[in-house]
């Protein structure tokens, strides 16, 4: 197997691995539909959801239970859960350190909107960390999961997709970031992770998992000269 090239790029997704929001968004979603919809079915219909977006959790739900969501749902999901995560949502433990630490450009691409990213970045401290941009699903026609935002962050940075090293908390994300041709980390340290989480990312092709920020500059540092 040739040697991986050294990585030039390191782009971080945000939901999940620069603030702890995915729970919050979740609960919020969750109890909204279940005004609707059987909770204890919706539960099971929306198991592994996590990291698409708002739209598309919707259509899945709506196309199982054969039953359209209110008019301006969307658009009222979208402001509760933007006032719940600018009250209670805190960065991931470590985050702000473990970025400081890592000697590379540095993008974030979420399926967030540009609103939600910005204010994240400023709740983490890390504007000034983000060296080439922060790039938002209102940017793409396509979010994650197809490979479009991390493809943008790429030809931005011009780096090329093999030389970018991504980390991701969900399976969306992912795919986004292997279909592109970049190299994935999984994080695991979210409060919304599932046990067997680590699992269904090592299965997608994922095969570098941690649970901490700490343990992300040791492993980007070996990574970005092809030695892992």
């Amino acid at each position: 197997m040739p040697p991986k090239p050294p990585i030039e790029l390191l782009i971080c997704d945000c939901d999940g691995v620069l603030i702890d929001s995915e729970i919050i968004a979740e609960r919020h979603l969750h109890a909204a539909m279940a005004e609707h919809y059987p909770a204890h079915e919706l539960e099971v219909v929306l198991a592994g959801t996590f990291g698409l977006q708002t739209r598309d959790i919707m259509a899945r739900a709506e196309a199982h239970f054969g039953k359209p969501l209110p008019e301006g749902f969307l658009e009222k999901n979208r402001a509760i859960t933007k006032a719940l995560i600018r009250e209670q949502v805190q960065p991931i433990a470590g985050v702000r350190e473990a970025l400081l630490q890592i000697d590379l450009p540095l993008a974030v691409a979420s399926n967030s909107y540009a609103d939600a990213l910005a204010f994240a970045l400023q709740r983490c401290e890390l504007v000034e960390r983000v060296t080439v941009g922060a790039f938002s699903a209102d940017q793409v026609q396509r979010p994650k999961p197809a490979p479009d935002l991390y493809l943008l962050a790429a030809e931005r940075a011009g780096v090329d997709p093999s030389r970018c090293l991504v980390v991701e908390d969900s399976i969306t994300g992912a795919t986004a970031a292997l279909t592109a041709g970049m190299q994935v980390i999984g994080f695991l340290g979210a409060s919304h992770i599932p046990p067997e989480h680590g699992e269904a990312l090592r299965q997608l092709g994922v095969h570098h998992l941690i649970g901490r920020m700490s343990e992300l500059p040791p492993l980007v540092e070996r990574l970005r000269h092809g030695s892992d």
